[in-house]
């Protein structure tokens, strides 16, 4: 296949790396208390992203110079690769468990988790699946079936471990891609009453979740238990103001907010930097959706378009899911804030991915 290249989308580049240097200096900002406590170093927890924001760079660099469709080449090896890491995590004494989910591959500090780069390996299988059955896709069982099956699959390997969020952001992607490509709006009617069903029944088949939930309606019925997270990120963002205290001066940080150089970093950051701090990270972030858009609808093919489609999908679902558990609208679900968040799989593969769709960028109409 040939096809012209130009210079990569740069809004998309540029509101990346803002939100990358945002999110750096963010997470010292938030942890250096927690690691002062933990392991007596202040850079602990920034050093390590300084180091995934360098590997997920060098991510970058290598795929918006791959051209695009080399991928679909690779779309069931990447989706085998992926079923494979997620079946070996749940083997005793291979995954790692951390916060009560067995979701990690490594050692000790050094290790990855698989459902991460799941959603990439799904999003480029299902670009390709897409690009050429779309004449199917309006048919359930030849069109709709046979993807409904894997990315259930995929699904139930996640929730084993469990990791409900990711698992998510996963289907809601996957559903994202197939509604684009053309499936019937009584298909989606119909598995978005499947998808509701089956949500409450993993909620009430684990009291925790249940608890989350009655902590999302009501946190102040436990406001030292299940609804202690979400009180103390509402009383981070409030005394922010327009200004916010301003930065490092976060009171939340002190051990008050749980995790808060992952889950609820926009709650610090809302503290620290005010609603004029909160109001620039989503501009920047609408910027990165906006573009990432225009980089679907002007795709050369149908493949380049699915597949633009599903990375912009993943990082604004993600946003949307995290921004709205921090600031009361969802319950509590454990997923990272793309680009500013502190952790090594998910920045890489946002990196990764986000150099993809610049590729992409490079042979837009």
């Amino acid at each position: 296949m040939t096809k012209s290249r130009s210079n990569p989308d740069w809004w998309i580049i540029l509101s990346t790396i803002l939100l990358l240097g945002i999110g750096i200096v963010m997470v010292y900002s938030a942890s250096a208390v927690l690691a002062y406590r933990e392991v007596g170093d202040w850079y602990f927890y920034v050093k390590r992203q300084i180091l995934f924001a360098l590997l997920g760079i060098a991510a970058l660099y290598v795929t918006i110079n791959i051209d695009y469709w080399v991928w679909k080449q690779w779309a069931k090896v990447a989706l085998m690769v992926s079923f494979a890491l997620l079946i070996l995590v749940l083997i005793p004494g291979v995954g790692l468990t951390r916060g009560g989910a067995t979701s990690w591959l490594g050692v000790g500090a050094f290790s990855i988790q698989p459902s991460e780069f799941t959603k990439l390996g799904m999003i480029i299988f299902l670009a390709k699946f897409l690009s050429e059955r779309q004449n199917k896709i309006i048919y359930f069982t030849k069109g709709l079936l046979p993807p409904l099956g894997i990315i259930g699959a995929a699904f139930a390997l996640i929730m084993l471990q469990p990791d409900l969020g990711t698992g998510t952001v996963l289907v809601g992607t996957s559903i994202l891609m197939m509604y684009v490509s053309g499936m019937r709006i009584k298909h989606l009617v119909g598995l978005g009453l499947v998808g509701v069903v089956g949500f409450a029944g993993l909620i009430a088949a684990a009291p925790y979740r249940m608890k989350r939930i009655w902590a999302f309606l009501d946190p102040w019925s436990d406001p030292l238990g299940t609804g202690y997270q979400l009180i103390q990120s509402l009383y981070a963002i409030g005394p922010g103001g327009l200004l916010g205290l301003g930065l490092g001066m976060s009171r939340q940080k002190h051990l008050y907010v749980p995790e808060p150089q992952t889950d609820f970093i926009f709650a610090i950051l809302s503290e620290e930097l005010g609603f004029i701090g909160g109001a620039t990270v989503l501009i920047l972030f609408l910027i990165l959706f906006w573009r990432g858009l225009r980089v679907a609808i002007t795709a050369p093919d149908l493949f380049g378009s699915f597949l633009a489609t599903g990375i912009i999908g993943m990082v604004a679902i993600q946003v949307i899911i995290n921004i709205g558990v921090v600031i009361g609208m969802f319950p509590v679900t454990g997923i990272t804030l793309p680009l500013l968040s502190y952790g090594g799989s998910s920045l890489t593969l946002t990196l990764t991915a986000i150099g993809i769709l610049l590729n992409i960028s490079r042979f837009s109409r």
